[in-house]
């Protein structure tokens, strides 16, 4: 083997080869330039092809080359390589930055789907900015890193920096933008920066209007804590009252809480210290407020100090989220909508449709469309809770397994479920509107609503739990009756773009006799569909676009054997 090559003189050599070639692109039109680099590339790879086969030959010929003969191969293969080399590069290492213009640049080992610097990429959720350029603290920026993100989404980008400054912030923004990092990052900053510890009580509340988003919050919060020395609490409705109470006399700096627990602790745990509260955030406004925590609130907002930063986020901007700012911020907040101009609500990468089916069929259809998506991950919406406990008791007995969540449940039960559903890879979930805000579910290939939603909003708000982030992908499926096709003309109104799916009636499961037999003969699974309908009925009835979803005009004989696609016949009589 020939001794190689002074390292000096390989460097030299291809700095020259560097210096021409950047010659004849800076010469070249943008179009020639592109052309030479794919013929240097061209040329590189005939070489070595060529190379490899002449020595193949000369190895058949003879087993010994002259010792000239190899060295000047082995130089041949030396150029060819850093020729390959700097093909390779796309002249990220050139000084005119023409390997910037090609998308490479300072982003070229970023991963697949990140943004290059100074531009968006994707469905235009994530931003080019990355964590780095905040200037975090060391704790908080190997979190993040460990969490996986780099970049930050746009609302992240947008809103972090002002609370960082200690500004109030409102913020509008859709599901699955990003909203909870971007406001738990400047929290966690804030408690290290004044060096907060337990004996100094909350220094930031974090409310959340369900308990499943509270302890999704929780987690987050969790993660970027991990290398601080500050405390972490959370304070839900259905927990053990007294151990949170303990916790948060022991000093919890960053509470995460639900608006009635939070006000109960406020008003009756003694030793709780939030006199030095520095910052409030408040997630999801529009839901708190149409979970009739209104006045909740407002007596929360009361009983805080009032020298406080406060940010704000919400999907949508109601008049009640108007006057909750209002009573909210002591100062002019900056107001911070990453959705402003978009054409459609619903998150990219969504694919949307409707089917007309008629109420006899409902449920027929549901259990074709989950035999045949067992491999997938899937939500499935109703409307009570009732109606979620009798559809999971009747897929169990044939044979469809399912999670399911609604505010009956405890919530150690509803929280192990939802911690299971997020783990699976693949199953079935039936829910109640409970598991449609703000919560991270991942991967979720199909959101169906088997029963329609209050509004358009509440829609929104449903397809929101898949697609999420950037290149997400996702289906939606709506059913409707024929008396509520109307919905369509609201839905169209309020952005959201639905196809009609059809179906075939010949290739659904023919189960309906066994239905029948089974609900007729097990007391519990009657009983359970009796209660299902009733509350059917009355969520029906209590809907706000009467004018679409109207009882009166339901045929109820059908609509009993809709629910439980069952005669049961001692019920209807």
């Amino acid at each position: 083997m020939a001794e190689p090559e002074n390292p000096s003189n390989v460097e030299a050599k291809k700095k020259n080869r560097k210096r021409k070639r950047n010659k004849k692109v800076a010469q070249a039109s943008p179009g020639q330039a592109e052309e030479a680099v794919g013929t240097d590339e061209r040329s590189g790879n005939e070489g070595d092809l060529h190379e490899s086969k002449d020595a193949s030959l000369k190895k058949k010929k003879k087993k010994k080359e002259s010792k000239a003969l190899r060295r000047q191969q082995e130089e041949e293969e030396e150029e060819s390589e850093l020729n390959e080399d700097e093909d390779g590069n796309d002249g990220r290492d050139e000084e005119d930055g023409g390997g910037e213009e090609e998308g490479e640049g300072e982003g070229g080992g970023r991963e697949e789907g990140k943004p290059r610097e100074g531009k968006s990429v994707g469905s235009g959720i994530m931003s080019a900015v990355s964590f780095d350029e905040l200037g975090l603290s060391e704790h908080t920026a190997n979190a993040i890193k460990d969490m996986g993100f780099q970049y930050m989404t746009q609302i992240q980008a947008r809103a972090i920096p002002p609370l960082m400054e200690g500004k109030d912030v409102l913020g509008a923004a859709r599901t699955g933008s990003g909203k909870t990092l971007a406001f738990l990052v400047p929290a966690v900053e804030l408690l290290h920066n004044i060096h907060f510890t337990p004996r100094n009580g909350t220094g930031v509340v974090v409310i959340c209007p369900t308990r499943e988003l509270a302890i999704q919050t929780h987690a987050v919060a969790k993660e970027l804590l991990k290398n601080h020395s500050q405390t972490l609490a959370l304070v839900i409705g259905g927990a053990a009252r007294r151990t949170e109470a303990e916790r948060i006399v022991k000093g919890a700096n960053l509470l995460v809480a639900t608006p009635g627990r939070l006000l109960d602790h406020i008003q009756n745990t003694k030793g709780f210290i939030y006199k030095n509260l520095k910052c409030l955030m408040i997630d999801e406004a529009d839901r708190i407020l149409e979970a009739n925590f209104e006045e909740e609130m407002k007596q929360i907002i009361k009983l805080l100090p009032k020298k406080r930063q406060t940010a704000l986020f919400s999907a949508t901007q109601t008049k009640k989220v108007e006057d909750l700012a209002r009573l909210s911020f002591q100062t002019t907040p900056i107001y911070i909508d990453v959705d402003d101009g978009r054409t459609k609500v619903t998150n990219e990468g969504l694919q949307q449709g409707y089917c007309i089916v008629p109420s006899a069929k409902r449920f027929i259809l549901l259990y074709s469309f989950l035999k045949r998506n067992l491999s997938k991950k899937v939500m499935v919406f109703f409307s009570s809770c009732n109606s979620v406990k009798y559809h999971s008791e009747l897929l169990k007995y044939i044979q469809v397994d399912c999670f399911d969540i609604h505010g009956k449940q405890k919530q150690q039960k509803r929280t192990t479920t939802f911690f299971d559903f997020c783990k699976a890879e693949k199953g079935i979930l039936l829910c109640t509107d409970v598991a449609a805000r703000g919560l991270d579910i991942p991967a979720v290939d199909w959101i169906v609503q088997f029963d329609p939603p209050d509004e358009p909003k509440e829609y929104i708000h449903r397809v929101g739990r898949t697609a999420r982030g950037e290149g997400g992908k996702g289906n939606a499926l709506l059913f409707l009756i024929p008396e509520e096709l109307q919905f369509l003309r609201y839905l169209k109104a309020a952005k959201v773009p639905v196809k009609e799916y059809e179906y075939d009636e010949k290739k659904l499961a023919n189960v309906q006799s066994h239905l029948e037999k089974l609900v007729a003969n097990n007391y519990y699974l009657n009983k359970s569909a009796k209660d299902a309908y009733r509350s059917y009925i009355l969520a029906y009835n209590s809907h706000s676009m009467k004018d679409i979803f109207n009882v009166h005009r339901l045929d109820l004989q059908v609509q009993i054997c809709s629910l439980t696609e069952v005669l049961v016949r001692a019920f209807i009589s």
